[in-house]
Formats: structure tokens, C-alpha cells, sequence
């Protein structure tokens, strides 16, 4: 039982300190203290790395979204309605939803893995002794790749997603392309398309700086760092959902007086 308090006041502990950590991120991005060189190798990571996952999952995604909801609107003979409830559901939501998530398991893991395996093996205590601030070097390239690049990677899954929903329409109801994608557009508002980017920039965020977060207060050995990145993924996971239902109920909810 005592274990598990200690355990329960660390992961408390960890999460005061992700919200420091995002603070003191936003204050040496602002006082131009960081490593631009050290971007480009993250956004490396943050990108071309990842991109296959986010085509595959995006893609699969919209084909049975397209085909649940299709079977149904079919039978009440919304046919024209099919691209329309794709929008709503599919690019406002689970695009940037499962971009977000797949960069967590993929980038996030990696940050706390990391910087983790630097702070057990003292290599950070060896850049303070070389007079260099941790967040300048480690933290702050991370976090602006992973704003750029998630954003991106978004859109990618977006135009994925929807190439996927008009194979499935056509294939399997033929529903014309055409069709589909007009009802797509007619659903779908410019100022969707700044709230899809906000979101992977907020998600990005999210990502980067709780990822480097549990690195950085990793301690102990090997398990410890495994635990810092698993622990990290199911961190983002959670605080994605959470900030996606905020994001969706401001931007999107109408007042009811």
C-alpha cells in the first residue's frame, strides 16, 4: 500500500513538473535560447520517420469509418449525407486525434527514452558542468520540432483519411467520388481546416514536452527508462483526449441561450 502511495505522489509529482517544464519552454523560446541545428535532427524524427504509420493508420481509419457510417446513412437514403458526416466526424476529430496519438507512441516514446537514458548515465549532469542548459539543448528543439511537424503529419492523414473514405464509398457502395467529395466540402468550413492545424500544434506540443518530461526526471536504471517511456505515451494518450474534448466543445459547441 505504501508502494503504491509513493507511486501514485511520484506520478503527481511528474505532472507539476511536465507544467513547469512547458512553461520554462515557452520562456527560452522567447528569450531565443536554444539550439537551431539540433531541429533539424528532430524534425527527422518528428517527420519522415513517422510518416508511414501516420499514412497507414489514417488511411485504414477512414475506409471503416466510411463503411460504418455509409451502411447506415444508405438505408435511410442519405447518400449525399456520407462525405458530410465523414467531415464532421473524421477530419474534425479522429485525424488529428490518431496523428497525435501515433506520434506520442513513436516520438514521445522516444524523447522520454532518451533524454531518460541521458539522466541515469549522468550525461546531463555533464552539461550543466559544461555550462549548458538542459531545456536550451534538449528540451526546446524537441518541443519546436514536434509543433512543426505534427501539424504536418495532420494533414497528411488528413488527405489519407479522405482518399481512403472515397476508395471504401466507391468499392463497396458505389457512391461516386464526386459525390463524396462535394458533400466533403459542403460540410466542411475554411476555418476547419485552422482548427485541424491548431489542434497538431497544440497535440505536438502536448507530445514533446510530456515526453521530455518524464526523461527528464527519470531515475534509477535501464527499467526505470522503459517505465519513463511507456509511462509518457499513456500520459499524452490521456492528455490528447482531454484536450480535444476542451478544443471541441470551445471551437465548435454552440451556446444553448
Amino acid at each position: 500500500m505504501r508502494l503504491k502511495i509513493n507511486s501514485e505522489q511520484s506520478e503527481i509529482v511528474r505532472g507539476f513538473t511536465a507544467v513547469l517544464l512547458f512553461g520554462q519552454v515557452w520562456l527560452h523560446f522567447l528569450q531565443g535560447k536554444t539550439y537551431y541545428r539540433k531541429i533539424f535532427q528532430h524534425l527527422v524524427t518528428a517527420g519522415p520517420c513517422s510518416i508511414s504509420p501516420v499514412l497507414l493508420v489514417n488511411g485504414f481509419a477512414g475506409m471503416i469509418f466510411t463503411i460504418q457510417t455509409a451502411r447506415e446513412l444508405i438505408r435511410f437514403g442519405a447518400v449525399n449525407a456520407v462525405g458530410g458526416a465523414f467531415a464532421l466526424a473524421f477530419c474534425r476529430e479522429l485525424a488529428p486525434i490518431l496523428t497525435a496519438s501515433i506520434m506520442a507512441g513513436q516520438v514521445g516514446s522516444a524523447f522520454a527514452a532518451e533524454i531518460g537514458a541521458m539522466q541515469v548515465t549522468e550525461q546531463i549532469d555533464a552539461l550543466y558542468m559544461l555550462k549548458t542548459d538542459p531545456i536550451d539543448y534538449l528540451v526546446v528543439p524537441r518541443v519546436i520540432a514536434c509543433c512543426l511537424m505534427v501539424p504536418l503529419m495532420t494533414i497528411l492523414g488528413l488527405v489519407t483519411g479522405i482518399i481512403g473514405g472515397v476508395f471504401a464509398a466507391s468499392q463497396f457502395y458505389k457512391i461516386l467520388p464526386e459525390t463524396f467529395l462535394e458533400s466533403v466540402r459542403n460540410f466542411l468550413e475554411p476555418s476547419d481546416l485552422f482548427i485541424i492545424l491548431l489542434k497538431g500544434f497544440i497535440f505536438g506540443l502536448l507530445v514533446a514536452v510530456i515526453g521530455c518530461s518524464w526523461g527528464l526526471t527519470t531515475k534509477g536504471g535501464a527499467k526505470e527508462v522503459g517505465e519513463s517511456a511507456t509511462k509518457a505515451v499513456v500520459t499524452s494518450w490521456v492528455s490528447i483526449f482531454v484536450m480535444d474534448f476542451f478544443l471541441s466543445l470551445l471551437l465548435f459547441e454552440q451556446p444553448a441561450f
